[in-house]
């Protein structure tokens, strides 16, 4: 009699590792699939800003900066 309660209980485990395999890989193609829309739509918005956007509005320096030697006579 026990033989056929693990027999059971190994088909029902089969059956749910299964059905999760199942759920998990529909769950990896959606997460693919809206990673690359956002991908699409972040190059579509790049080409449009000519890569301006993001917020980061300051002006670039391009002087010596801090690196400027002081002359010891």
């Amino acid at each position: 009699m026990g033989a056929v309660v693990s027999c059971f209980e190994a088909i029902f485990r089969t059956i749910g590792s299964v059905i999760m395999a199942i759920i998990s890989g529909i769950g990896n193609m959606l997460t693919a699939i809206i990673n690359g829309i956002v991908a699409f739509f972040g190059i579509i918005i790049s080409c449009l800003t000519c890569g301006r956007s993001g917020g980061n509005r300051r002006y670039r320096h391009r002087g010596m900066g801090g690196s400027r030697v002081r002359s010891t006579v």
